[in-house]
Parts: C-alpha cells; sequence; structure tokens
C-alpha cells in the first residue's frame, strides 16, 4: 500500500510530482545534487514573461518574443484565467484550440513543458467585476472546472507535466476574506481582488513549482514562466513573483 505522503505527491500532479513544504522529495538526492552543480558553476537564470490581462490570443501573439527566443530548456506554463474571467472571454473551445497551439510551439521548439491549472477564485469579489450571467450556463465554478479539464487533456496530450495548483489553492489556500487567505482581499491587501495570490501565495506557487522540477527531473536552467498577471506578479525575477521566487530556491540550493 502506498504511504499517504506518496497518495499527496501523486494526487496533484496525476501521475508525477507533488509538494511537500520544507521536506526533500524521497529518492531524488541526486537531483538536489544537480542543481546545486549547476547554481556553483553557473548561476541560474528564471525568465518572468507574465504579461497582465493576456489570454491565450495574446501569449500565442508574443510566443516567438517572449518566450521562444530564449530557448528556454523547460516553459512553465499558466494560461486560463482571462480567457474565462475577462471582457477578453476566449470560448472553450477556441481556448482548447489556442492553448494546445502554444503547446505544440513550445515542443517544436525543444522545450520541456509544465503547465498549471489555474487558481480558484474568490466569487463574491468576482461577481463585483461581472454579472453572474456572463458565467451561465455553468457558473464560477464550472467554468474554472472547463477550463481546468482543458489544461489536463492539452497537458497529456503533450506529454507536458502538469502540475496542479487549483487542488492546491483549494485545499490549504483558506480562499476567502482572512487576512490568512492565498488570494488577495481587503483584509491582506486592502483590495476587493480575489484572483491574485500575495506574497505569501507567490512563494507556495514557487515551492510547489520547485519541488515538481526536482521530482520530474526537468531542467533547472534556462526556464521561460509564460502566462498572464498571476505569473508576472510585481514583474519581477527576483521579488513578488512566483518566477522571481523560484529563482532564489534554484540559484541557492
Amino acid at each position: 500500500m502506498k504511504s499517504s505522503r506518496r497518495q499527496f505527491l501523486e494526487k496533484g500532479m496525476g501521475c508525477v510530482g507533488g509538494l511537500v513544504l520544507g521536506a526533500a522529495l524521497p529518492g531524488h538526492a541526486t537531483g538536489s545534487l544537480v542543481v546545486r552543480r549547476e547554481a556553483a558553476g553557473n548561476p541560474l537564470r528564471v525568465i518572468n514573461a507574465g504579461v497582465g490581462g493576456n489570454n491565450t490570443i495574446d501569449l500565442l501573439n508574443r510566443i516567438d518574443k517572449d518566450c521562444l527566443a530564449h530557448r528556454p530548456a523547460l516553459t512553465i506554463l499558466m494560461a486560463g484565467t482571462n480567457d474565462m474571467n475577462s471582457v477578453k472571454h476566449v470560448p472553450l473551445a477556441a481556448y482548447e484550440k489556442n492553448l494546445s497551439e502554444i503547446a505544440d510551439r513550445i515542443a517544436a521548439a525543444g522545450s520541456h513543458l509544465l503547465m498549471m491549472t489555474i487558481l480558484p477564485a474568490y466569487e463574491p469579489y468576482l461577481l463585483t467585476r461581472h454579472p453572474a450571467s456572463f458565467y451561465e450556463p455553468e457558473g464560477v465554478t464550472g467554468r474554472r472546472r472547463q477550463v481546468n479539464t482543458v489544461i489536463r487533456k492539452v497537458a497529456g496530450q503533450h506529454k507536458a507535466v502538469l502540475l496542479d495548483m487549483e487542488q492546491r489553492f483549494m485545499a490549504i489556500g483558506k480562499i476567502g476574506t482572512g487576512r490568512d487567505s492565498l488570494i488577495r482581499n481587503e483584509q491582506n491587501g486592502n483590495v476587493t481582488d480575489g484572483i491574485h495570490p500575495t506574497a505569501n501565495g507567490y512563494r507556495f506557487i514557487a515551492l510547489a513549482v520547485y519541488d515538481c522540477i526536482l521530482y520530474n527531473q526537468l531542467p533547472t536552467s534556462s526556464i521561460v514562466c509564460f502566462g498572464d498577471s498571476i505569473t508576472r506578479g510585481d514583474g519581477s525575477n527576483h521579488k513578488d513573483s512566483y518566477p522571481g521566487y523560484l529563482n532564489q530556491l534554484l540559484t541557492t540550493a
């Protein structure tokens, strides 16, 4: 019988990977040694290629310049929040086509691909910006489930590693109005946001991505994080963004 820890690792990743905060993954000491050697000999670089407001149409329009031009060994992709929520809404079938084309382009460039599901939102805040009718007939939760089902499908079709960030935030992200929520709200950010992570939320994503990289023995250098404002964070490679925190994790390992 599998241990509960192993079951947790595999649950969020389908068949691969997982997050255990503050703990080394079993059986992967060699991966950690590889990270240390690379960091010592050649500082790692994580490129933050997130742009606020982007949907999959925007990502396709800038994939050459902002992603593939860097010749990434690994591309980390989170896309779909604006496709489902914003005035730039993309219908599900078109979203799947766009996402599949993005994955095709990344694979054709020779990059490994890690895809993340999109995060849950605090619905009462969301419905102050969009009427409930905007999400009919499936509703906010139903539409997010549809988007994440497409992400899982496309990841499987392209043999990408899947990291289920929705599951992690739903389980322990405390999505709501409390100060300890990992999504910004009035208590922790003085905003009725409900979508974007707090600084601790970005640390949480970075830790999950870091452990996923090591678990799946993905490249630990020449990484491009490609996506929208949730990828962008504060826009840096070293501060309040998941690419920034990931860069710190990789370069100090």
